[in-house]
């Protein structure tokens, strides 16, 4: 049996100004429901699409945990912490 994943996200729109951190058990569905202007209203209403940074957990509790403290980072730590892992600020989605 495969061991569930979970996983948080950062994705952010064409001119990489607005970041949107979250949590899901299915990276590349989450992924594509926001290209598709499903993923929520704030991604939607902002164009933000391009995933440019994640991270995997075996459980939901330290999933949760990370996101929350991603989210409470200084825009400055998270441009550091995306450009740690995707300097170029590609758009990771083909790689999953």
């Amino acid at each position: 049996m495969r061991e569930k994943q979970y996983y948080i996200y950062i994705l952010t729109n064409y001119t990489n100004k607005v970041l949107y951190i979250g949590v899901t058990n299915n990276l590349k569905l989450r992924v594509y429901e926001h290209k598709e202007g499903k993923g929520s209203i704030f991604t939607s209403k902002y164009n933000i699409n391009k995933l440019i940074y994640f991270e995997i957990f075996r459980d939901v509790e330290n999933a949760i945990l990370r996101e929350k403290s991603i989210k409470n980072l200084n825009r400055n730590k998270k441009i550091q912490l995306i450009n740690k892992f995707n300097y170029r600020w590609n758009d990771l989605y083909e790689e999953l």
